[in-house]
């Protein structure tokens, strides 16, 4: 049975949260503040982390910079209607995907369950040792590590699934859509401009010069490839 960590403040969306993630199954333990959340975090080997942006103490923001930075334990953001700028900080410190408010509950359960998904066909995939490489960059699919020039990168776990997408048919042009049903492996794939922002910060880790990358290439109104 998967177990999850909810943080929210508003016990309304807690009570409501907690009571769908329950009926799928999964275990569920709360935290009302961002300190509450990451010390539950560090504590417990969770599944999934469904964390609120706006708590007292720590936002989710900053527990999902640090948690990241000790774990790749998967990561859904809550987010306000017209908090984009959350939404993307959210992706660019490593969370894996956001639900806005107000949400329904089945939509929610419907992310923790495709998240839940990609993790165990990733385990399933682990036991395989192929390396890619190309344009510079060595991709180990087992270790899930990426070298450029020899050196070690960090990668969230999705920016690897992304990456790793690319580099299976170097040179061939793969649509946001498809980029983003290979991340979810379901057709359900979220909102499609987390693509983008997923695609930004690999060009930040790997690309000599951001500004004019040449690792991976964006084809005008189709979408992204790798580079020779």
């Amino acid at each position: 049975m998967a177990r999850i960590l909810v943080a929210e403040d508003e016990p309304d969306i807690l009570e409501s949260v907690v009571y769908a993630l329950g009926q799928e199954g999964f275990e569920v333990d709360t935290a009302a503040t961002g300190q509450a959340a990451l010390d539950a975090a560090r504590a417990t080997p969770y599944d999934v982390l469904v964390l609120d942006v706006m708590m007292p103490e720590l936002s989710g923001l900053d527990v999902c910079r640090v948690v990241r930075s000790e774990s790749d334990v998967p990561i859904v953001m809550l987010t306000a209607r017209d908090a984009e700028i959350d939404r993307v900080l959210g992706l660019e410190l490593g969370a894996d995907d956001y639900v806005t408010k107000p949400f329904s509950l089945a939509e929610l359960v419907s992310r923790v369950r495709a998240l839940l998904r990609r993790r165990d066909l990733d385990r399933q995939a682990a036991a395989a040792t192929t390396t890619i490489h190309h344009a510079g960059i060595t991709i180990d699919l087992a270790r899930h590590t990426v070298l450029v020039g020899g050196e070690s990168v960090h990668v969230t776990h999705s920016e690897f699934r992304v990456l790793s997408l690319l580099a299976s048919r170097p040179g061939q042009v793969f649509s946001r859509r498809e980029i983003m049903e290979h991340l979810w492996q379901s057709t359900y794939v979220g909102d499609a401009r987390a693509c983008d922002v997923h695609i930004a910060n690999l060009r930040r880790k790997l690309e000599p010069d951001p500004a004019h990358p040449t690792r991976i290439v964006t084809v005008r109104e189709a979408g992204y490839r790798l580079g020779d």
